[in-house]
């Protein structure tokens, strides 16, 4: 029965050698001495059987409708399902060697090759890298500050920076990320982070690319109002309502979220933006709620409104703040099939 096996003109010890090495070959990851395949090759090479003709159940490359409910899971959900196993589909897709970094970017490519528009998932061994100064000022800030639309200082304008500078830079970086005139908080990109922000501004001041391999030349601490939790990553921006009524006159869209911008100083406006911490996406299927914490007039605790604007997406509510303590604002943030909510804590002084 054995001799049957034998390929012809083989001995049987050089069949049992040839059938090792493919064993281990489909067995061992694929990271042990190689660089991780691209999702397309992973795609090709494993996820395509069920995946192309919607075998078992699974969701079919292309189908948009069968996709959308997945993809609002975000990267992180699918993954775990990837790795776990689902339903028909076995741990790691029935392929032990392939790596999480490989399924990363395999479900990736099947999720935009069927409608959204994910980024590359950033290897896990990658540096995070801030944008620099220039990128985001050619991203975003250029569009006032390089012909000066509703006062805006022109980029390299010194008479025009020179006054705004007079309380010092880090004054400046701090009116840039909670909005100031016709500027909305961050430029009206939520998920710029505070070195972002410095690098922009000083760059505005002094539009020169640095000499390649040079460090930045504005250096600053991790921003307080950004955290990367479980997959998620939370911003944090509060503005007065006297600001907002001042950048929204009338009755547009956001002069009448909640109703209304309420009037009086003491009155602030809360805003949490989210974001799939590997696809970048916005989450929008998630309950915030936020607890400002004031022992002498009282907790305040409210749920944050879904919002949608021209520039993104966010979660937002006004409060009344009165006097000059420092607040401490409790943010708890539960989404669509979690076991438990995220909590985390920012703080905020007049």
């Amino acid at each position: 029965m054995y001799e049957q096996t034998v390929e012809k003109g083989k001995r049987p010890a050089e069949s049992v050698v040839a059938f090792v090495a493919v064993l281990l070959a489909t067995m061992l990851p694929a990271s042990a001495g190689a660089v991780d395949r691209s999702g397309k090759e992973v795609v090709e090479a494993v996820c395509i059987a069920c995946h192309g003709s919607g075998a078992d159940g699974a969701p079919k490359i292309g189908d948009k409708a069968a996709w959308a409910p997945r993809a609002e899971r975000g990267l992180t959900g699918l993954t775990q399902s990837a790795i776990t196993g689902i339903r028909k589909m076995p741990p790691h897709g029935g392929s032990p060697g392939l790596s999480d970094a490989e399924l990363e970017r395999a479900i990736t490519y099947m999720v935009n090759a069927s409608g959204s528009n994910w980024s590359e998932p950033i290897p896990r061994t990658a540096p995070v890298i801030d944008r620099s100064g220039e990128q985001v000022v050619r991203m975003q800030c250029a569009n006032c500050h390089e012909t000066g639309v509703a006062g805006a200082p022109k980029m390299g304008d010194r008479a025009a920076w020179i006054p705004r500078l007079k309380q010092g830079f880090d004054v400046l970086v701090r009116s840039a990320i909670n909005g100031h005139g016709g500027m909305p908080p961050r430029g009206g990109i939520a998920n710029l982070t505070d070195p972002e922000i410095r690098a922009a501004i000083a760059y505005l001041l002094n539009p020169v690319p640095a000499a390649a391999g040079t460090a930045p030349a504005v250096v600053s601490a991790p921003d307080p109002n950004h955290r990367t939790l479980e997959g998620t990553e939370i911003f944090f921006g509060l503005t007065s309502a006297e600001t907002l009524r001042a950048q929204h006159p009338g009755s547009d869209a956001e002069a009448t979220m909640h109703g209304s911008i309420p009037r009086g100083k003491d009155y602030y406006h809360v805003n949490v933006s989210l974001f799939d911490a590997q696809t970048h996406s916005p989450i929008t299927d998630a309950d915030v709620e936020v607890k400002i914490v004031d022992p002498l007039r009282g907790n305040q605790v409210k749920l944050l409104e879904l919002m949608g604007s021209a520039n993104a997406l966010s979660y937002g509510n006004y409060f009344r703040l009165p006097g000059r303590d420092p607040y401490t604002i409790d943010v708890s943030i539960r989404r669509t099939g979690a076991l438990r909510p995220i909590a985390t804590t920012f703080a905020f002084r007049k």
